[in-house]
């Protein structure tokens, strides 16, 4: 239990929220023109909580298996929650908790049927555009995400996704659009979600098969890919700029932290080798080049990226104002994990940390371990923070009288709000904002199921999509409604 060190309190301008993203909530997957995505072809796998790799496995005999699927099968991203068309619903419950800003993202394929048409898909466009100006009825900023594990189906079978350099050309064009058309109503950007996370599970952060790549290193085909998602973040944030000068513009990292098992010197050199994984790609967008260290490891492992003449300039360019991040959990790092207890978490395994407790899915929650993030980035970075996913996935159920009772919601809330207010108050972190993942119960990324639930809004929908689609405000509402009006100081009270 994190005990906060000075009494809780948060600056007048910090942006309270909630975050969710388009390809988990929207449904209309093939309406008004909406081409598909990579995500409206992954199924609900029922693999267990360990298995991250069976998760994330595709080929291309899975993505024929679910182009010939219709609608009602077993691919939950194509119905979501149906913000689509109850997006008011859902915005006027997001300003009855008070948020401040909500993070979101854009469609491309959406915007583009075809990310190689022409002209744009005005019934996306207009669709948008009525969810900013329903945001801004309640005052509530948009942080918006250009790509959130989302890329055009077009782009994963033409190009073999962002390995080709044709997928920078193309996004650019997107991003153009989207900063043309909603330049007016949003003020802060985000370019890629989770941008680190190509390396994970190329399949929704690239549109990367494996078994595509016969002609090239699959590894290769990943860094080169991550490179081309460098140049098209580095051109959108100099884009974004020179049209909108006053908007604010960032990237985002998964923010994972691991902790040395042991003292022992070994399991210390681990744990520094995996925590600048983490930082590899964050360090080329806010400083504007290639660390040495990755350089170094590209040597080693023989790989030779494609690099053009004007990529060195593109990337000095265009450097973020910001650096937003997901946090929701650590782990511990051995140089020998042989007869350790595993545990599963964000897309990734770490070792069992005894000290502890765990959720049904094994994430460890740490709100300690947020204060430690922010701190280490802030030391490292030097720009302004943003927390734009933190969160706890759980089993609700809906008791008798008809209500949800979450209090390890609440409870998780409060001591990950302690510890953002002690890195503000105590250590001096520059942190613009908080948004609260899945504020509303949306399809989980890594598992793709609706029991795993993250929300303070509780959506009647299961696993296999049945249910009435209706919106319940959980117990936690009220409590985060609470933390959003008094800036942390109901924490006082108690």
């Amino acid at each position: 239990m994190y005990k906060n060190e000075v009494p809780v309190s948060f600056p007048e301008d910090f942006l309270w929220g909630g975050a969710t993203a388009a390809n988990q909530i929207e449904g209309a997957w093939n309406e008004d023109g909406k081409g598909m995505t990579i995500e409206d072809c992954l199924p609900y796998r029922n693999v267990g909580i360990a298995n991250f790799t069976a998760q994330f496995a595709y080929s291309s005999k899975d993505l024929e298996e679910a182009l010939k699927a219709g609608p009602e099968a077993n691919y939950p991203k194509r119905h979501g929650i149906d913000f689509y068309h109850r997006y008011k619903e859902d915005i006027k419950l997001f300003a009855e908790m008070g948020f401040k800003i909500y993070r979101m993202s854009i469609c491309w394929s959406r915007i583009f049927t075809d990310p190689e048409d022409e002209e744009p898909n005005e019934a996306g466009i207009a669709f948008y555009r009525s969810v900013f100006d329903e945001c801004r009825k309640y005052g509530i900023e948009p942080l918006v995400t250009l790509s959130h594990y989302d890329p055009p189906l077009a782009l994963v079978q033409r190009y073999r996704g962002w390995y080709s350099r044709k997928a920078v050309d193309l996004f650019m064009k997107y991003a153009k659009v989207c900063f043309e058309r909603f330049g007016d109503q949003v003020k802060y950007w985000l370019t890629f979600n989770e941008v680190d996370a190509m390396l994970r599970h190329p399949i929704t952060s690239g549109g990367l098969i494996e078994d595509m790549f016969t002609d090239v290193p699959f590894e290769t085909a990943v860094y080169q890919a991550m490179h081309h998602q460098m140049i098209a973040s580095a051109l959108a944030v100099k884009m974004c700029r020179e049209m909108w000068p006053e908007s604010k513009i960032g990237c985002m990292m998964t923010k994972l932290l691991f902790y040395p098992f042991t003292p022992k010197p070994e399991d210390n050199l681990a744990t520094q080798k995996r925590m600048r994984s983490i930082y590899r790609y964050v360090d080329i967008q806010v400083f504007g080049y290639y660390p040495k260290y990755l350089l170094k490891e590209m040597e080693n492992k023989g790989i030779k990226l494609v690099i053009g003449p004007d990529d060195a300039r593109i990337l000095r360019e265009g450097t973020v104002d910001f650096v937003s991040f997901s946090y929701y959990m650590t782990s511990c790092m051995a140089a020998d994990t042989s007869g350790l207890d595993m545990a599963p978490g964000n897309t990734v395994n770490g070792v069992k940390n005894p000290y502890l407790p765990s959720s049904e899915w094994g994430w460890q929650t740490d709100a300690a371990g947020l204060r430690y993030s922010l701190v280490e980035l802030y030391d490292r970075y030097r720009v302004p923070l943003f927390i734009v996913e933190n969160g706890l996935g759980a089993r609700d159920t809906v008791a008798e009288d008809g209500h949800i009772h979450d209090p390890y919601r609440a409870d998780y809330l409060d001591e990950h709000v302690r510890a953002m207010s002690d890195a503000i108050n105590i250590d001096g972190v520059d942190l613009m904002g908080y948004t609260w993942w899945g504020c509303i119960d949306l399809i989980s990324e890594s598992t793709r199921q609706m029991s795993k639930r993250y929300g303070f809004i509780y959506v009647d929908l299961d696993d296999e999509g049945n249910g009435s689609y209706e919106r319940i405000r959980k117990d936690s509402f009220y409590r985060y409604r609470d933390v959003i009006a008094s800036r942390g100081g109901v924490l006082n009270e108690e």
